[in-house]
């Protein structure tokens, strides 16, 4: 008895009939229920191909959905960063500064790697200082030679003392063997190898530091 009613019901009957429209997408298309259009369309029945378009469509959005909540987020953590920055404190701005120059550039997990023990302590203590991160958030792993008159256990002492680090926090290592023909000739290269330090569930530390870096550089990417 309502024409403009007649038309939406002829529409959504359309839609679903010759596009294999999904009923949420057609409700929101029109304007309508849900549970109108679900009355309105019960009896067509969509082929397997609009079947399957109708689930990547869904899944498409989801993952859109998922993208958007998560870049949102992102974006809050370089917020907080950029606040930090503007208090100018120099260990905030010299850890960012040097994880800018020697990080790697992970969107969602803060990586350090370096040879320079007084490097690494310093990063260490930035993170601790600034982050209050304990020993129980830091894992690290080594690339080392073995052909330095030091064991694998000993190079792993070695940085677990200058990190402050517990047996706990380390990873499987990578020991190198040069060729004999060299051997004799890079001797104590290195003699500690190269310490790759990692943060557990980091994203919301490594966006504040790119929040930072762009407060503290001027840039804004």
């Amino acid at each position: 008895r309502n024409p403009y009613r007649r038309l939406e019901h002829q529409r959504a009957r359309m839609l679903r009939r010759d596009f294999g429209m999904s009923v949420k997408l057609i409700a929101e298309r029109l304007g309508v229920s849900q549970s109108s259009v679900s009355v309105w369309v019960r009896d067509i029945e969509l082929s397997p191909l609009q079947i399957e378009i109708n689930r990547r469509r869904a899944c498409g959005a989801r993952t859109r959905t998922w993208q958007d909540k998560h870049r949102s987020r992102r974006a809050g953590y370089q917020a907080e960063g950029r606040v930090v920055a503007r208090r100018g404190d120099p260990l905030h701005a010299s850890g960012c500064m040097l994880f800018w120059a020697e990080g790697s550039k992970n969107r969602n997990s803060l990586k350090f790697a370096n040879s320079d023990p007084a490097m690494m302590e310093f990063f260490v203590s930035f993170l601790r200082g600034c982050f209050g991160l304990t020993s129980e958030d830091f894992t690290f792993s080594v690339n080392a030679y073995t052909n330095n008159g030091l064991t694998i256990d000993e190079i792993e002492l070695f940085w677990m003392d200058r990190l402050g680090l517990s047996r706990r926090c380390a990873r499987k290592h990578q020991t190198n063997h040069y060729p004999t023909s060299s051997s004799g000739k890079k001797r104590a290269k290195l003699p500690y190898g190269v310490c790759s330090l990692r943060v557990k569930r980091s994203t919301w530390l490594v966006q504040h530091i790119y929040g930072a870096i762009q407060e503290y550089s001027g840039i804004d990417q």
